[in-house]
């Protein structure tokens, strides 16, 4: 079983990483109603932080977009 996130920093290539694990041991089966349930909460808590990761490179994305210039360099974005 995948060991609980004790720390909330990890990288996105971390936490998928770990998200992938949990989802390897709740296809094996085998689990107790109790560890399936821990291993779901687990994933969700992981797909939620890689979500996180996701959506704040989406908008630094937007936001290095928005500040290009019509003559294509990219503007200070402070």
């Amino acid at each position: 079983m995948s060991e609980p996130i004790e720390n909330e920093d990890i990288s996105f290539e971390d936490a998928f990483a770990k998200l992938e694990e949990v989802l390897r041991s709740l296809e094996s089966g085998g689990k107790t109603l109790e560890e399936s349930m821990a291993l779901y909460e687990e994933g969700m808590r992981l797909a939620k932080q890689c979500h996180e990761y996701l959506d704040s490179a989406q908008l630094r994305i937007t936001e290095i977009a928005s500040g290009i210039n019509s003559n294509g360099v990219v503007e200070d974005l402070n």
